[in-house]
């Protein structure tokens, strides 16, 4: 099957209790999103897919199996699972198969872990995790040059290494990167043709940095950084001046971490009034700055509509259809 017939198959399932048949053609370019009525007519709320959150963490480690049924109350129809190490990727494979066709997993090796890598096994054991059918990233791998956890040098190394391991399995990239955007990019144009897509994970940079990506053909996804970012010139401008097209744009919480704080006072007036009081409900009852859940999506995918002047149905729809073709989600 195919990468643009899987994504169809699966928004079908979705709504065939209530679309006896249902013909729809989503078409996608840079600068508009065209969405049938009759899709949108499937949903009474929005159906979003949340493409990094960590719950792995041990912040969940009691309540798991409510964190992630919530999700699915608020609207989330998939949640892939974050793997930062080779013991945490394996962590993140194992929950997709106690949440078969709801969770998938990505296998990577966080640029503050880089100095963990010292033994070819443990790339032996990262590249078996990477090419179990429920992975469906290479990553969270990147390069972070705020904190010293690890040397840059030995950022670098273990980066290439894992682009190399993403050429060869043909699976997305997924990219973290703090204030090191000009050694990343040079490490992915060595490899050419040869690289995958590439998906920078929970971009937090500027208009130039992210014009810098998108011109490269990258996927920027955005979290509920978008109420904490003030400035004049980042991600609340990419948006609001339709910068970053809607064919290549993720959402995702990383839960626990970037809560969207909706009572931010910068907040512009009119991105508040996109909210809803079901997405509002499900982040005021049961997220904290100490830890989000992914039932906080459909709240971030309002927030970032808001900004762009789109409804939130076009970018939820929007979003989830770049996911299910970026990894080729399925059932």
């Amino acid at each position: 099957m195919n990468g643009q017939a899987r994504p169809a198959r699966v928004f079908d399932t979705i709504c065939k209790h209530r679309t006896n048949k249902l013909q729809t053609k989503l078409r996608m370019t840079s600068e508009e999103t065209q969405i049938s009525e009759e899709l949108k007519g499937c949903y009474e709320n929005l159906i979003v897919i949340d493409i990094g959150a960590n719950l792995t963490n041990k912040k969940y480690s009691r309540d798991l199996e409510s964190v992630v049924q919530r999700a699915k109350d608020a609207g989330v129809q998939k949640i892939m699972v974050t793997g930062t190490s080779v013991r945490n990727s394996k962590e993140a494979l194992r929950l997709t198969r106690l949440y078969p066709g709801t969770i998938y997993s990505t296998a990577g090796v966080h640029p503050h872990d880089a100095k963990s890598m010292v033994e070819e096994e443990q790339w032996s054991e990262l590249a078996a995790t990477a090419r179990a059918p429920e992975c469906v990233a290479l990553g969270e791998c990147g390069l972070n040059y705020t904190k010293d956890f690890s040397e840059p040098k030995v950022q670098r190394h273990v980066f290439r290494r894992q682009v190399e391991m993403a050429c060869q399995i043909q699976k997305p990239l997924f990219i973290h990167e703090k204030e090191a955007q000009e050694d990343l990019v040079k490490i992915l144009d060595e490899f050419g043709a040869r690289l995958p897509p590439v998906v920078v994970h929970s971009f937090t940079g500027t208009v130039d940095q992210g014009l810098r990506y998108i011109e490269r053909g990258y996927y920027l996804a955005i979290t509920g950084y978008i109420c904490k970012d003030k400035s004049d010139g980042g991600i609340r401008r990419l948006l609001s001046e339709r910068i970053l097209p809607l064919d290549k744009l993720l959402v995702e919480t990383d839960s626990p971490f970037m809560y969207p704080n909706m009572r931010a006072s910068k907040l512009p007036l009119h991105v508040k009034d996109s909210l809803t009081e079901r997405s509002m409900n499900f982040v005021n009852r049961y997220c904290t700055f100490q830890r989000n859940e992914p039932c906080a999506l459909p709240a971030i995918v309002e927030l970032a509509a808001g900004f762009m002047g789109r409804s939130p149905q076009d970018v939820a729809l929007a979003t989830a259809f770049n996911a299910l073709k970026l990894f080729g989600l399925s059932h």
